[in-house]
């Protein structure tokens, strides 16, 4: 196992820089200054500035800067407000950002995976087609789709829910239902197929023979096998939702990273594009590795090899 993780730890460093090369190369290429879009602004004044933010520097000094400045954890300033850092947006807009992201993820497991257990406990019954239907639609619809759909109908028309703004848990029940309904779906059309295969085993016979309950079948004997490949799929989820939040954000307001993220590119503004960028990719990477060590702990049988394979 400890072979396995520091094989993987150097290929999450590998991946991390190339994910950085990437970005400065992207944002690099655009032709083009930040500062062509101020109109008050006259060249001299440009030169200035873009002398400040190291602009006007060689791209491999450029490139350099850029590294000391993940190693350092400091981002530097953001162009398009100068009296706030990189960090300072990072630290107030990721908490709600992971807020929504884990709801998001707890709403869309719990309740995919109980979906799922219904649908195989009722395979071919009233409940198994709808709550496949209902599954198939979730996956189908788009979440900022969906998210348009939810803000009409229980936000304006019924003014069930309120909107805009990240203000109460009442504020958090739309947008967590736009993000979490496709992976919901999934999960649920997942664990019904798994489900229904594990049922089908000598052990599961075995304990119903002995005249155990249905409900401790499911939960005591079968459930772990059967998120085996819910756990395989969800570092592909966490991607999903965690990216998804942006849009979302977007669409309801919310002032987390998405909304810089967005602005940043809207106005160019490098540094927070790059950091941001670098950030998630950081969480995001960290957040797989962390889905591939709760695989192996999760089934002993599985063992971890030092090539970044899996054996069992």
């Amino acid at each position: 196992m400890l072979k396995y993780i520091l094989k993987r730890l150097a290929v999450m460093a590998v991946t991390l820089w190339i994910i950085i090369t990437l970005t400065f190369v992207l944002m690099t290429s655009i032709p083009g200054s930040p500062f062509n879009s101020d109109q008050s602004s006259n060249e001299t004044i440009r030169a200035n500035l873009e002398a400040h933010y190291n602009l006007d520097k060689p791209p491999h000094i450029q490139y350099l800067l850029y590294l000391k400045s993940i190693i350092t954890f400091d981002f530097g300033p953001s162009i398009k407000q100068p009296n706030q850092s990189v960090n300072d947006l990072l630290s107030r807009g990721f908490p709600i950002s992971f807020e929504l992201g884990i709801v998001t993820i707890v709403v869309a497991v719990i309740s995919g995976i109980l979906v799922g257990i219904i649908a195989a406990l009722r395979h071919n019954g009233i409940l198994d087609y709808l709550t496949m239907g209902i599954a198939v639609l979730g996956i189908s619809i788009p979440n900022f789709i969906l998210a348009t759909l939810l803000i009409q109908q229980l936000a304006v028309n019924y003014e069930i829910f309120p909107t805009a703004t990240w203000k109460s848990p009442a504020h958090m029940v739309l947008p967590v239902l736009a993000l979490a309904t496709s992976p919901m779906a999934i999960i649920a059309r997942l664990t019904r197929s798994t489900m229904l295969e594990v049922l089908t085993q000598d052990y599961i016979k075995m304990a119903k023979a002995k005249g155990l309950s249905p409900w401790k079948i499911v939960f005591k004997h079968a459930l772990r096998n059967a998120l085996m490949p819910v756990v395989t799929i969800m570092g592909t989820l966490l991607a999903g939702i965690l990216t998804g939040t942006f849009v979302i954000e977007q669409i309801f307001a919310i002032p987390g990273m998405g909304k810089y993220f967005v602005e940043s590119i809207n106005q160019r503004d490098y540094p927070v594009i790059m950091g941001t960028t670098v950030f998630y990719s950081a969480f995001l990477i960290i957040m797989l590795f962390l889905v591939d060590i709760a695989y192996g702990i999760l089934d002993p049988r599985i063992k971890m090899n030092s090539k970044g394979g899996e054996a069992s």
